[in-house]
């Protein structure tokens, strides 16, 4: 009798462990730099691995200079929300600029899959760039961090405790 409960209890356990055919997505974009549209009126930045897209939506007050910050470097944060935005996209086929830049979206790559960034805080860390003769400022460049970034779709969800989105420089 203990044998046939024994062997009742297992064939429970091992069938009733379903997760619903849930995939968790997660990206690689360390190796692609962060790129900006030539448009003006687009302030966001973005990075293309071949199929994916990342982008964060917001306006051209988070990788400008601070005028109000004398020490460098210095760190501000964002709150994801609706000034603020973060989406993952997956494409039928290679993404570009043309995809992402156009004034009319094109027919294709076709949106495959997309997440929204549900939360989380976004940290742009600003430091002078300097020349080789550590002298003259060429300019400044922008950290971009993303913190406890969780991405939602309707079909699931992942989240990033720490995402380095990599520096740019306008």
């Amino acid at each position: 009798m203990k044998k046939i409960i024994a062997i009742l209890v297992l064939s429970l356990l091992f069938n009733s462990c379903d997760d619903g055919d849930l995939t968790l997505e997660s990206f690689n974009f360390s190796n692609q730099a962060i790129q900006k549209c030539s448009d003006p009126n687009k302030t966001f930045l973005y990075k293309i691995n071949g199929e994916e897209l990342l982008v964060l939506n917001t306006d051209a007050t988070i990788y400008t200079l601070d005028p109000n910050e004398t020490n460098f470097p210095y760190t501000k944060t964002y709150q994801v929300g609706s000034a603020y935005g973060i989406f993952y996209r997956i494409y039928d086929t290679t993404a570009s600029t043309t995809t992402i830049c156009s004034t009319i979206a094109p027919a294709t790559p076709i949106v495959v899959n997309e997440w929204n960034a549900t939360g989380g805080t976004i940290e742009v860390t600003t430091s002078k760039r300097f020349a080789t003769d550590g002298i003259t400022l060429l300019g400044y460049t922008y950290t971009i961090k993303f913190l406890n970034v969780n991405f939602a779709n309707s079909n699931n969800s992942f989240s990033f405790e720490e995402y380095l989105l990599g520096d740019y420089q306008p």
